[in-house]
């Protein structure tokens, strides 16, 4: 079980469980007189509040009417709802294909204001070329067994890109100098991949740093892939699934993560040497 998944995940759906422990206990009732009042078995009760059975909408509705605290209703079941949608696997995400998951996310990108970003293995989709996109796609396609949508999933993406152009948004990203030299498709790719992110670098919307591998006694360690929505939401990329954050103190934590990274990062002319080193190695 991939550690997302037995850790953010239960927690989550550990702590809807404990809030709804509360909302019993401040009714002064107990587990039987609530699963009277709800219309179960005495056993429901044990088996929600000790997360063993996850509520569904209708079950915290009950559970908050028999508790008479409607006005707690509508909170605990976002709760349980980004519980349940946190782990999302990418075989669920790519039954249809690669295009529409990249369409899926276009709104979500552009009513961030500001969007901070790591990666530690390939460049982020924003600032892909078509070629580089293709080839990362195809891969990914292939890898996960998902329908070949690739050209169509590559016009998405990079439809998605127009973002970095548009008004009221800002971009802060980190990538290591590794993902400068991981060779996606052939050298002709990569090359083009490079060259566009020195253009990307010039944007006004833009700060894209480079954590060098002549990086000394590093505070942090490399992580996963992720991405921070203004200060609501983390997306983190795992081999087998996307997984959702949006508990404020996990958020916060990778927001820490992201300050400190950023701070082993050099930029402008460092950075772009770095970038130029990557792309005269492939002459």
């Amino acid at each position: 079980m991939p550690h997302y998944q037995s850790s953010s995940v239960e927690t989550a759906r550990k702590n809807v469980a404990a809030r709804l422990r509360e909302v019993r206990l401040d009714a002064e009732l107990k587990g039987h007189e609530l699963a009277v009042r709800c219309g179960w078995h005495k056993s429901k009760v044990s088996r929600i509040e000790n997360a063993r059975t996850p509520p569904s909408d209708a079950d915290i509705r009950a559970w908050c009417a028999g508790c008479d605290a409607d006005d707690q209703t509508a909170d605990i079941i976002a709760a349980s709802r980004t519980a349940d949608s946190m782990y999302l696997e990418w075989k669920r995400l790519q039954r249809t294909g690669l295009r529409r998951l990249q369409e899926s996310r276009t709104p979500l990108y552009e009513r961030t204001k500001l969007l901070r970003g790591y990666a530690s293995h390939v460049v982020p989709g924003l600032f892909q070329t078509p070629a580089y996109a293709s080839a990362l796609l195809s891969v990914i396609s292939r890898f996960h067994g998902t329908p070949d949508d690739t050209t169509e999933a590559v016009a998405a993406r990079l439809a998605r890109s127009r973002v970095l152009h548009d008004a009221g948004h800002r971009f802060t990203f980190i990538v290591e100098e590794s993902v400068l030299r991981y060779q996606i498709g052939d050298a002709e790719a990569m090359a083009g991949q490079l060259g566009h992110l020195l253009s990307a670098m010039s944007l006004p919307a833009v700060s894209l740093g480079v954590i060098p591998f002549a990086t000394r006694e590093r505070d942090i360690w490399t992580l996963e892939a992720f991405n921070i929505f203004d200060e609501q939401r983390v997306h983190v990329e795992l081999l087998t699934a996307q997984v959702t954050l949006t508990v404020p103190s996990e958020v916060a934590m990778y927001v820490t993560a992201f300050a400190e990274l950023r701070e082993l990062a050099v930029y402008g002319a460092e950075a772009r040497a770095l970038v130029a080193e990557a792309l005269d190695s492939l002459r």
